[in-house]
């Protein structure tokens, strides 16, 4: 009931949230600002799944956690991605147009390289991985309540303005039960791999940060523009990875270890990612 029900609807939600506010020129902002948005996409699609891949291989991770670590790295931005964008001060309009875009071209690489990660990490014990399958459950579950939410904000804005900030209060509380459920159902999972799985979640967090930095200066970004790719590099879509590492599992009840990496994650990325947040905004203001 977890894995079928809670947790796809707990998923739907939070995507419902995130399409809140979006609008059309969301998702074409690109054409208006072509190397910024070129390089967050850059980063998101090619550096953040390499050093996923990176971490799980060079720290050993055992094969289940090293998919999980794969699943996160492949997930696109999310509302928390935003939400500190908007904390930092930087181009908020640049970190949603991203995370809006992305989210959709995840739609086909994401079950692609799940796949890929599946079999190259748990060899014979890989379990099927339908990528039709799994793609026609994440466009279900992220594009469609994202396109209601665009279609609502577009036909009822005041509406909108009234129930979205309780609405990313109440996704983000959702979140975060999922986050208990899945150290709660994998507790001895988690303690005896966190020795090892700990740094290298910090680890990744680092690289992906100083990633965003370095590669936006090699671009000449601005300041803003710098510190939304940095943080749009280093924050994944923790729902969708649990929510997908729950159906590559294939367990029918409660959450499998695939999913703790992401839980993790989004534990231990606030020991890099708020210092770097007031560090961003010192430099803006």
């Amino acid at each position: 009931m977890l894995i079928k029900i809670v947790l796809p609807a707990v998923l739907v939600v939070i995507m419902f949230s995130l399409g809140l506010g979006l609008r059309r020129e969301d998702f074409t902002r690109v054409l208006r600002q072509p190397k910024p948005f070129a390089l967050g996409a850059f980063n998101q699609m090619l550096i953040v799944p390499v050093t996923g891949f990176a971490v799980a291989t060079l720290f050993g991770l055992p094969p289940a956690l090293a998919v999980g670590v794969m699943i996160l790295a492949l997930c696109p931005g999310g509302v928390l991605s935003n939400v500190l964008t908007r904390a930092a001060h930087g181009s908020v309009p640049l970190s949603v147009s991203l995370t809006a875009v992305i989210s959709l071209v995840s739609i086909i690489t994401l079950p692609v390289a799940t796949a890929l990660s599946v079999r190259h990490f748990m060899g014979a014990e890989a379990p099927p991985v339908n990528v039709l399958t799994l793609g026609v459950q994440t466009f279900l579950l992220t594009a469609v309540p994202v396109a209601l939410a665009v279609f609502l904000t577009a036909r009822a804005p005041d509406f909108v303005a009234r129930i979205a900030g309780w609405m990313t209060k109440v996704s983000f509380g959702l979140f975060l039960i999922l986050i208990v459920l899945a150290l709660m159902a994998n507790w001895e999972t988690f303690t005896a791999n966190i020795a090892t799985l700990g740094p290298a979640l910090l680890t990744m967090n680092a690289i992906l940060l100083a990633a965003g930095l370095l590669t936006s200066k090699l671009a000449g970004l601005s300041v803003r523009d710098t510190t939304t790719v940095s943080i749009e590099s280093g924050i994944q879509n923790g729902s969708l990875g649990i929510a997908v590492g729950g159906i590559v599992a294939g367990v029918a009840t409660g959450l499998p270890e695939m999913v703790l990496p992401t839980a993790i994650y989004s534990i231990t990325t606030w020991a890099l990612t708020l210092p770097f947040v007031v560090w961003r905004r010192r430099l803006a203001d």
